[in-house]
C-alpha cells in the first residue's frame, strides 16, 4: 500500500515570540504534546540580545489544520495579533540539514568535522561530530570558544582529575577535556535525553571510553546539576557549562557548590552584553574571572569565560552540597 502523500509532506509554521516564551517552550509545549505527531519546535533570536524579538518555527509532518495552528498560538501569547506564516517544505530532517555542509573547525589542538567525507588533519585531535538533533558540532562560536579555552588551560599547565560538562549537547567538550586530561573522572549531562543518546553515539564513533572509572565518560539526563550521580561525584576541579546566560545565572549557586576551592569553571553560551551580569552572579559565589576569549559572528560577540573559585582561608571543611540547592533550571537547552 502506498504511503499517504500528505503524511510525507513537511510544513513550517512561523510566529514571532519573546525570549521568555521561547525559554518556556523547552519545558512545556502545552496541548501540542497530546497530538499523535507533535511538531518539532525551534526558537531563535531575530535581533541579538533583544528579548522581545524572537521567533518560533514549528515543523510538522503533514499540513497542520486550523485547530493545531490555534494550539501553537497559545504557546506565544505575544503573537496573538500576528499573521502566522505557513509554508510547505520538502520532507527532510531540517535540524540535521541545518548543520550539514558546514566547514570543519580548527580550535586549539582540536579539529572537528561534521561529515565523514571531510579528511582528517594531521597534528590535531580529530573528532567526527555528525549533524543531528543536538547542538554542538563545533561550528558555533560558543563551542569553538570552549575548545580554545580548554586548550589554553592545558597549555598553561592546569591539571584536572574530576570533570563535569553541564549541558553537553553532542559531547564534544567532554571529549576534548578527556583528551587533555586522560586519567580524569568525567561525567556529562543534558536536560534533553536525545542529546545524551547523541553523545553516547558520538563517543563510540570517536573512541571515547564510556563508564564510571578514571579515563571514562559517564552520561546522565539531568536538569542543570540536579542528579544524584553529579552531586555524588562532587567536588569537581573543572566544570564546563555551555548553555545560555539566563540559566548560567540561575545555576551559579549550585555549580559553585559543586566546585572545589581553587577549581575552574568554564562558561559560554552568552553574548558580550550579558557577560557582566553572568560574571557578577558568580563573583557573589566566591569566583573570580581568570580568563576570557571573545568569539564573533554575524549575530554578535560570544565570550567564553574561565573563572576560578577563591580558596577558603583557614581550615577547609569537607564539601557538602546543600540540600536546598537543587541545581535545577527548567527550560534551557545546551549549545
Amino acid at each position: 500500500m502506498s504511503a499517504d502523500p500528505a503524511a510525507a509532506e513537511s510544513w513550517k509554521l512561523t510566529l514571532p515570540c519573546t525570549r521568555e516564551e521561547a525559554e518556556a517552550l523547552s519545558d512545556d509545549i502545552g496541548l501540542l504534546a497530546m497530538l499523535d505527531n507533535p511538531p518539532a519546535l525551534m526558537t531563535s533570536e531575530v535581533e541579538p540580545d533583544d528579548p522581545l524579538q524572537w521567533r518560533l518555527d514549528a515543523y510538522f509532518e503533514g499540513k497542520p489544520g486550523k485547530e493545531t495552528i490555534a494550539l501553537v498560538r497559545t504557546l506565544v501569547p505575544s503573537a496573538a495579533a500576528a499573521t502566522p506564516i505557513l509554508e510547505q517544505l520538502p520532507a527532510e530532517d531540517w535540524v540535521t540539514l541545518s548543520q550539514q555542509g558546514l566547514e570543519p573547525v580548527a580550535a586549539g589542538r582540536f579539529y572537528v568535522r561534521n561529515m565523514a567525507s571531510d579528511p582528517e588533519q594531521a597534528g590535531f585531535r580529530n573528532y567526527l561530530i555528525t549533524a543531528g538533533q543536538a547542538f554542538g558540532t563545533g561550528q558555533h562560536e560558543t563551542t569553538s570558544g570552549c575548545l580554545r579555552m580548554l586548550d589554553r588551560a592545558r597549555r598553561l599547565g592546569h591539571r584536572f582529575g574530576n570533570i563535569v560538562d553541564i549541558g553537553t549537547g553532542t559531547g564534544i567538550l567532554a571529549f576534548a577535556a578527556m583528551h587533555l586530561w586522560p586519567r580524569a573522572y568525567a561525567i556529562a549531562s543534558d536536560i534533553d535525553p536525545v542529546s545524551v543518546e547523541v553523545t553516547e553515539k558520538n563517543a563510540r564513533v570517536n573512541a571515547v571510553p564510556l563508564g564510571n572509572g578514571g579515563g571514562q565518560l559517564a552520561l546522565v539526563t539531568a536538569a542543570g546539576a540536579h542528579h544524584p550521580a553529579i552531586i555524588g561525584r562532587a567536588p569537581y576541579d573543572l566544570i564546563i557549562a555551555n548553555i545560555l546566560a539566563g540559566p548560567l545565572i540561575d545555576l551559579a549557586p549550585s555549580l559553585c557548590a559543586l566546585l572545589e576551592d581553587g577549581g575552574t569553571l568554564i562558561l559560554a553560551g552568552l553574548l558580550d552584553t550579558q557577560a557582566d551580569r553572568v560574571v557578577a552572579a558568580y563573583r557573589r559565589q566566591g569566583m573570580r574571572l581568570a580568563d576570557r576569549i571573545d568569539n564573533s559572528n554575524q549575530h554578535g560577540q560570544w565570550p567564553t569565560l574561565r573563572l576560578r573559585k577563591r580558596p577558603t582561608i583557614g581550615r577547609q571543611r569537607p564539601v557538602r552540597v546543600a540540600t536546598q540547592v537543587t541545581g535545577e533550571t527548567p527550560g534551557f537547552g545546551s549549545w
